[in-house]
């Protein structure tokens, strides 16, 4: 229907409307208004309280809370609290990251939220726009902001839509013609019918897109990966172990706490917490760097992200008209920018008259405006600017405005011109014409203007295809615009309509440069890749970037951008330009780097524990460490890991991407080392006479100083000396070395063991280490790590 709308012609259109030029009545309007809705966007709110019950709600929550349901059961009240306390902590971090973010949606509203000029009973008075319905008759003029889409009666204005279209440049509008809610009037004046109100506007579809638009977290699926992987061997080697007790006659009492421990060593509690620790320290560092994190799993996607949309309003390019070379002929080019000067104001802010004029402060071309005697702003009914001024007591009019206006003016025809204005328009140059004289006009030349690309863009583009993120430009302007941008800052690709994509002309995959892009066809890009199996990342500054901007894993605002484009981005740039992204890039996967490293360290020291645990009970017939100790190792270990947020890391040149299967299969192959080293460790103790309560500790020992080591081994990819840990990092491991150290040797919640013995599985397990460095590195380089 909206559609329909627009096509029909102005008559056609009030009689579909049952209006006429004088307007609704005020019993009418409201009849349409209890009909319609208001004009606005209808805000959902979601309820606080339900929104933090959510982060109960989930394959990770539902584990954990499976786990403290079996601690309960057994009574173990402490077990239950710890692995609570984690569970509640992970669900307060993210409620509270998700609520930082400000409301796009409630942003757009807003945006409607202004007084608008209507004609009712007959009469012009201002209301607000939220309560203009279809019918109404309103008008618009400089500085005003579109209330709701409406058709022109009569008039002409120059609006600029760049915020909702994308186009760079204002538009010219006259009677028939559409203006876009949300759209601002640059020049002219218009009265014009309200056709469409709310959410059923251009500007409103657009707010429909927001809402609904979001990206899956692609860690919430790794975790659950991970976390399930792990509970089958669990499930495996607690039904092992069951078996086998009842075939040996062991008691069912001593084989659930064990069983129970087991289960806890399994799953990662904390691993959701420290995922959100380190991203959380991550967009710490970012933000001084200028990159603010609205939405924190978007550092993850950002170290995966192998493409980008970049919008190129305002974000490739200036958003701000340039004057190029300027074509003279008659006299000098220094001569032809003068007299565009004097036929321009500043006062006005018209775009064009301050390319001009930056122009000629750019080339240091002296222009006199104490000469100007009049002068008359442009006028979009006869599309030019005049000015007169007395030059030596003689009396020279200016004309500068449209080549087709100016050229007939000067007498002159059209067609002398037209080959050179179409060479610069088919680059996507805007041309005006200047003109001179007294009661004869002379043509003196032609200036093109031009949306230039910023200075850092096309270095960028390298830097980001060096990373191998491939850069793809969306505009919404014409194809010869975007051809000419883009060859400027290095995208020679394939340019592509959208129009070609849905009809199977051309694929997403094979465009580098998407033209003639409207609002949704952004959003259906962006949906596009991520269907093709990318991480999408989509920069953007207006209103009509703010779907892809939520849609894409890393949606990127730039410092410009509109409140709306910021609220729905999950990184906001502060510094003027959009060399930061690739900061966040090398950032971004810095951070990878530590949740890898946490990753994998998880993963074999879990693995090390549960089949240990287990194996060696079947070999010895007793449990060679107790439940609490079990515990009291996932805290050390904890200690030192969640300092793996802090560490010193190198960024890799390619796109990083989690893959289960390769973290299971290398964390196995070394897990199986280190199962082995526990066993020797146990062989040594049983060799030395220590009794069950002594391998107890000296297990428990080995299994934490082994755990530390790893550490060090993993989050190297290279050989552990390549690279020095941070500070954080290496004195954790030293004061986790003493505690453990001075609690065994003085008996402290475990059983006493000689400080000799101590020290040789603190130099055993560091020589075991150097031994398994030697694997990893043929491990990591199959895997891909």
């Amino acid at each position: 229907m909206e559609d329909d709308l627009k096509n029909l012609g102005i008559d056609e259109l009030m009689k579909r409307l049952g209006t006429t030029k004088d307007g609704l009545s005020s019993e009418e309007a409201k009849r349409r208004l209890e009909k319609f809705g208001y004009n606005e966007v209808v805000e959902k709110r979601e309820n606080p309280f339900l929104k933090f019950l959510g982060k109960f709600w989930g394959p990770v929550p539902w584990m954990l809370e499976v786990t403290i349901a079996v601690t309960i059961a057994l009574r173990k009240y402490s077990d239950a609290l710890i692995i609570l306390f984690l569970l509640v902590f992970n669900a307060i971090v993210g409620y509270v990251q998700e609520t930082r973010a400000q409301n796009a949606v409630e942003l757009l509203r807003k945006r409607l939220s202004v007084q608008a000029r209507v004609l009712r009973d007959g009469k012009w008075t201002k209301i607000q726009a939220r309560e203009l319905v279809p019918g109404d008759i309103i008008r618009v003029r400089l500085g005003d902001l579109v209330p709701a889409d409406a058709k022109i009666l009569e008039g002409t204005v120059e609006v600029d839509q760049s915020a909702l279209t994308g186009e760079s440049m204002a538009v010219e509008k006259g009677e028939g013609d559409v203006l876009f809610s949300g759209s601002v009037v640059r020049r002219g004046e218009a009265t014009c019918i309200v056709m469409l109100t709310g959410s059923h506007t251009y500007f409103g579809k657009t707010t429909e897109l927001v809402k609904n638009a979001g990206s899956k977290s692609h860690i919430e699926s790794l975790i659950f990966g991970i976390v399930r992987n792990l509970i089958i061997l669990d499930i495996v080697l607690v039904l092992g172990i069951i078996a086998f007790s009842l075939l040996e006659h062991v008691s069912i009492n001593q084989v659930l706490p064990f069983s129970l421990v087991v289960l806890i060593a399994s799953v990662p509690v904390a691993l959701p917490a420290t995922f959100t620790i380190a991203m959380a320290i991550g967009a710490l560092e970012m933000s001084k760097k200028g990159v603010l994190v609205t939405r924190l799993n978007a550092i993850e996607d950002a170290a995966s992200m192998d493409v980008i949309c970049m919008d190129k309003t305002g974000t490739i390019t200036e958003n701000r008209l340039r004057v190029v070379k300027p074509r003279a002929y008659k006299g000098s080019d220094e001569e032809l920018i003068m007299y565009a000067c004097l036929a321009s104001d500043e006062a006005s802010q018209d775009p064009i008259d301050l390319a001009i004029i930056s122009y000629a402060k750019e080339q240091h071309i002296s222009v006199n405006y104490a000469n100007r005697t009049e002068f008359k702003p442009f006028d979009p009914s006869t599309k030019r600017t005049e000015a007169v001024i007395d030059m030596n007591g003689k009396k020279l009019t200016i004309i500068k405005g449209a080549p087709q206006v100016v050229a007939k003016l000067c007498k002159r025809k059209y067609e002398e011109i037209e080959q050179d204005v179409e060479s610069y328009a088919s680059r996507g140059f805007r041309v005006i014409a200047v003109a001179v004289g007294g009661k004869e006009l002379e043509l003196l030349g032609i200036i093109p203007l031009y949306d230039k690309p910023r200075p850092d863009s096309k270095e960028l583009i390298t830097e980001l295809n060096s990373f191998g993120v491939h850069a793809k430009m969306v505009t919404g302007d014409n194809y010869a615009i975007a051809k000419e941008v883009g060859a400027e800052v290095g995208m020679e690709g394939h340019v592509c309509t959208v129009q070609d994509i849905k009809e199977g002309k051309d694929s997403i995959d094979d465009c580098s440069i998407f033209a003639e892009v409207f609002p949704e066809d952004k959003f259906l890009i962006v949906k596009g890749l991520q269907d093709g199996g990318h991480v999408t990342g989509m920069t953007g500054d207006g209103v009509n970037d703010a779907p892809a901007l939520k849609q894409a894993e890393v949606g990127i605002a730039v410092s410009n951008a509109t409140d709306v484009a910021k609220a729905s981005a999950s990184i906001v740039l502060t510094h003027e330009g959009i060399s930061d992204i690739v900061e966040a890039v090398k950032s971004g996967r810095r951070i990878y780097q530590r949740m890898l490293t946490y990753t994998l360290n998880k993963i074999m020291k879990t693995m090390q524990v549960v089949i240990f645990l287990t194996t060696s009970f079947l070999v010895v017939r007793f449990f060679v460490t107790t439940p609490f100790d079990v515990i009291l190792l996932l805290f050390a270990n904890d200690f030192v890991t969640m300092s793996i947020a802090t560490d010193n890391v190198r960024y890799s040149m390619k796109p990083e991407r989690w893959n289960v299967k390769a973290l299971t299969m290398s964390s196995g192959i070394l897990s199986a080392l280190l199962v082995l080293e526990g066993f020797i460790v146990l062989w040594l103790g049983l060799k030395l006479g220590l009794r069950p309560s002594g391998i107890h500790t000296l297990v428990f020992d080995t299994l934490v100083f082994s755990g530390l080591f790893t550490v060090l081994m993993v989050r190297e990819r290279k050989r552990f000396w390549h690279s020095m840990p941070s500070k954080w990092l290496a004195l954790s491991i030293v004061i986790d070395i003493i505690v453990i150290s001075s609690i065994s040797v003085a008996g402290i919640l475990v059983t006493p063991i000689p400080l000799m013995d101590v020290l040789i599985t603190l130099a055993f397990t560091f020589s075991w280490m150097i031994l398994m460095d030697l694997v990893k590195n043929y491990v990591f380089k199959y895997y891909d790590l």
